[in-house]
Order: C-alpha cells, then structure tokens, then sequence
C-alpha cells in the first residue's frame, strides 16, 4: 500500500472533486473574478493557462498537497543533483546537464556532467561549423549541403520535431533528411533525393545495435559504395553517434567523426547531446545554443519556482486532475503551428514511453491510473479531423492548445484567424452550447417546432471539456527549448505522483525479442516445425511465406 500521508493527500483531492458535483468550469470563473489570473502562470518566456480546467481551489490546493506527499521537489532536486533516480537500470537522469552552460557542477560518478557535456557539445559544433562553411568536404570536393539521419525513436523524433520547427531559421542551401522506418521505401524515397557527393550520413543508434538502424545504415553504406564511394570516402560522409567504438569503427566510421553520449542520457532526451548534430547542421550552432538555453531557463524555473507557479508542476497536476479523478485517460496536443506539426509524434514517445507503466517503483501494480493515451494535430488541420470527438464524443478528453502571439513574417490575415481558432476552441470546449441556446437560435432561423425538435439535440454542446493553452511570443529556438522541457518536467513530475519510473522502457523489450525468433523463418522462406509461436502467428506467417515465394 502507498504511504498513509499519500493516501491521505489522494482522499483530499478526491474529497475536493467530489464537492464539485454538478458545479461547472464556467460557474467556477463566475464565483471567483481573480480566476483567469491566478489560474495561470509565466515562465522562461512561456504564459500557462490552466483556469479551462474543471478545478476548485480547494482542488489546487489539495493537488498541491499531493505533490508534497509524493515528495515531488525532493525527488526533483534528487535528479538535477544526479543521483540515480532510474532504480530500474541504477543510472543518473542528467539530460538537464546538457544543456546547462552555468559552470555548475553535477556529479556523473567521479566526473563532471555538465564538463562532459561540454566538450562533446564544442566537438559536434566545431564540426557542424567545419561542414556549414566548407571547411569540411565531402570526398569530390563538393560542399555536404544534404544530411540523412539515420536513427529511430529518440534518435529520430526529437531531431526530426527540432529541425521542422525552426524551419525559419534554416541555413539557405541545406537540406535535411530523417530516416527511421526499416521499411525500405522510407530509405530508397529519401536516397532517390540524394546526390552521393554532397550527402552527409548520421548514423544515430546509443549501443550502435539497433535492428532497424543498422540495417538502414548498411543500405546506406551499399548504396554510397555503388554509386562511387570508397573505403576512404566513408570518414568524409559518414558520422557516428553511439557509445559502442568498437561497433563504430567495425562499420568503417573513424572516430574523428564519432561522437558520444552517456547512459545518463535518455534516448527521449536526447537531443540536447550529440544526437542534435543534425539540428547544428540545420540551423547552426548559434541557434543550437539557443535552443539549449531556452531548455536550461525552464530547468532553472522547474528547480527555484515554488509549486504553486511552477509551470511544469501545475501542468502536470491538472493532467493528474483528468486522468484520475475526471476519468480521462486520452490527451490531445494540438500547437497551432504548421511548424510544430511533429510536436504530438515527438510527445507520444515523451509522454507514453515514460510514464506508460503498469507497475509501480516497488515492483506492485499500479493502483490508479498512469500515463494518457497522447495524440495530436496541428490547427486548423485538427478542427477538421477530429475535433467532432472533442466536443461531442461520448468519452471526453483533456487537451493542450499551443501557439506564438506573433510571426516574423506574416501572412495577410492568416495568423489572425488562426489565433481566433485557437482561442475559440478551447472556449467553446469548456462553455459547450445548452439546448435552449440552441432552440432559441434555430427559432430565431425561422424552423417550425417539428425542425427543432429534429435538429436540437444534435447541436448541443456538453462543454466542461478541459484544456490548457500555452502562449509565447514567436516560435523562437529558445521558446522552443523551454516548451520542450516543460513537457519534459511535466511527465516526470506525473511519474512520481504515479509513482512510476518515467526513465527505463522495458515494454518495448518483448516485441523485439520475438521479432528476431521469425525473422530467420522470413529470411529462409522455410518455417520449421520447432518452430515456438502462436497458431495465430503461425498462419499469419504461413499466409506471407506463400505470397513471398510467389515472387
């Protein structure tokens, strides 16, 4: 059972949900004047607006109290000290020192994180610089103008989200590819794009063993040889980011072009380290710079704010709020920009890799509910997709509403309107529309009473659908550090009120494991007897081998 303080601070909260039975959001705000303003919170160049969500506060309160009792800020100051916080694998979780550039020190076993840090971080940006103003040739002597990252899961979408988002600031002349599916079509689409003599390959994998990046990274390499490439152009067209030398270097990669991370470093969180070369190549490393800051200015506020205007802490309380006490157990991430567009993709790893555990730190089941089903669009796109569920669905569903104030460059009226979206939405998710609204509007129409009759019921609005809105200024590298590392802070924070390990991924273990008991029998075209499956997988199989041998 969970301590008696925890269990004490759950009934409160419960207590405090329970007396708003038949009490509405939009009442909440009538009540209480000060609402919009204390509901909310600012830091690190990001404005939180939690009010739209269904809380009293005495529920604030009481959720705060439960941060207290889940030993949240003991357990915060516990990871960015670098003890190991990751029972499960006895590491460190120190992905905040990298991006740390205050001359702190943070102990990694008998060295220095953020010094460790450091120096890789100037060799994969001396680098980036060498490639970025031609210093670095590829082996005909042209320019590398074109990267193919060659990685999967956080070696993939964390640099992928990184490099569409600041688009706008993308280095004229360059181009950037992200390779990540062993379906082979993702690789032969992308090389058909591809001119050999310009092309830097990134081979992205921590233990440089990875299934489906290696055999990505040996097609790549076959493909590089057959169209001219040698031995010794490999070292100027391909780069590696592991920790496995030996790997590397038997792949043909010289360790000049190595570059390293450290089992500190989450794959989810790995961008900040050397696995954000291809941002550096994308945008340099000024603006990669940048994005580290923004990052750290949001650890600063997550490590001195106290809870009651910690944004992370708040954000994940309302999300704790949702998922255990209103019953809803899916998330929708919807930024109103086209240059977030992977920002949900990226996310659901974040968020449903961390903190999508059933088993609790002392090896029992979960009690409550953990990690939300995470997913998302860009608006407008999702107004026209999906929305109809997040008004009107039978299972309602919390979300995030993300935008800029303003662009650099604007468009006519285009960011006005999306602004009005963005606002409107979420308005219209909490206040929903009654049914004498809606009688009273079609009559005014002019419908008979019978039309009415027919129509109303399919235009009511619940409302009461809850929400957060995030805001900065302009999609900027350090605004998007810093909304990055909310997101961050928020699933850990979940995870320990959870009482979860949001930093080891044992589930996705099994699957992997079983794929390479079939792969000979794909390989051979043969199924032995022995072979030790289910009779449903066994069909499925004998269903493929036969159409692969009719080729």
């Amino acid at each position: 059972m969970a301590p008696r303080m925890k269990e004490d601070a759950w009934a409160q909260v419960q207590s405090a949900h329970d007396a708003l039975e038949g009490i509405s959001t939009l009442s909440l705000f009538e009540e209480d004047v000060h609402r919009a303003s204390d509901f909310a919170c600012e830091g690190a160049g990001l404005y939180l607006d939690f009010s739209k969500n269904r809380i009293s506060r005495e529920g604030l309160s009481a959720l705060l109290n439960l941060a207290t009792a889940s030993g949240l800020t003991v357990k915060r100051d516990a990871m960015f000290r670098g003890e190991r916080i990751n029972i499960t694998e006895d590491r460190a979780v120190l992905h905040t020192a990298l991006r740390d550039r205050s001359g702190r020190v943070v102990p990694a076993g008998n060295e220095d994180a953020c010094e460790l840090a450091g120096r890789e971080r100037a060799r994969i940006l001396n680098f980036a610089e060498a490639v970025i103003n031609g210093d670095s040739l590829g082996y005909t002597g042209k320019p590398l103008t074109t990267v193919v990252n060659i990685g999967i899961g956080g070696s993939d979408l964390g640099p992928l989200m990184v490099v569409e988002a600041l688009r706008s600031y993308w280095i004229d002349g360059r181009r950037s590819f992200f390779v990540s599916n062993v379906d082979g079509q993702h690789l032969r689409d992308t090389l058909s794009q591809c001119d050999p003599e310009s092309t830097l390959f990134i081979v992205a994998s921590k233990t440089f063993t990875t299934q489906e990046t290696m055999t990505n990274a040996q097609s790549a390499l076959a493909w590089f040889r057959e169209q001219g490439g040698d031995s010794a152009a490999i070292s100027k067209h391909f780069v590696a980011l592991s920790t496995n030398p030996e790997a590397v270097s038997d792949f043909g990669i010289v360790p000049d072009s190595t570059f390293g991370f450290w089992d500190w470093v989450g794959g989810r969180y790995s961008l900040w380290s050397a696995i954000g070369l291809s941002i550096a190549l994308q945008v340099g490393p000024q603006r990669f710079l940048e994005l580290l800051d923004g990052a750290h200015a949001m650890d600063v506020h997550f490590a001195e704010e106290p809870p009651v205007t910690n944004m992370p802490m708040l954000l994940a309380l309302a999300g704790i709020w949702n998922r255990n006490f209103e019953g809803m157990g899916v998330h929708a991430v919807l930024p109103y920009d086209q240059h977030l567009h992977r920002l949900p993709a990226y996310l659901q790893q974040a968020d449903m890799e961390s903190n999508g555990k059933s088993v609790t730190l002392d090896g029992r089941r979960a009690a409550v509910g953990t990690g939300p089903i995470i997913f998302g669009e860009p608006g407008t796109n999702g107004q026209h997709a999906f929305y109809q569920l997040l008004h009107q669905g039978t299972d309602p569903l919390s979300s995030d509403f993300i935008v800029a104030a303003r662009l650099d460059s604007e468009l006519g009226d285009h960011h006005a309107k999306l602004l009005a979206n963005v606002l409107a939405q979420p308005r219209a998710l909490m206040c929903g529309q009654s049914e004498d609204v809606v009688r009273a509007d079609l009559a005014a129409d002019g419908l008979t009473d019978d039309a009415i009759d027919l129509l109303a019921p399919h235009k009511v609005f619940d409302g009461d659908r809850p929400s957060n809105v995030i805001l900065m200024d302009r999609l900027t590298p350090q605004t998007l550090g810093a909304l990055i590392a909310l997101y961050e802070h928020k699933i850990f924070c979940q995870g320990v009120i959870w009482d979860v390990n949001s930093f080891d991924q044992w589930g996705v273990e099994l699957g992997k494991v079983l794929a390479k008991e079939i792969l000979p029998t794909l390989e051979t075209g043969h199924m032995e007897e022995s072979l030790d499956i289910d009779p449903s997988t066994r069909r499925l199989l004998e269903w493929i081998l036969a159409r692969r041998s009719s080729q």
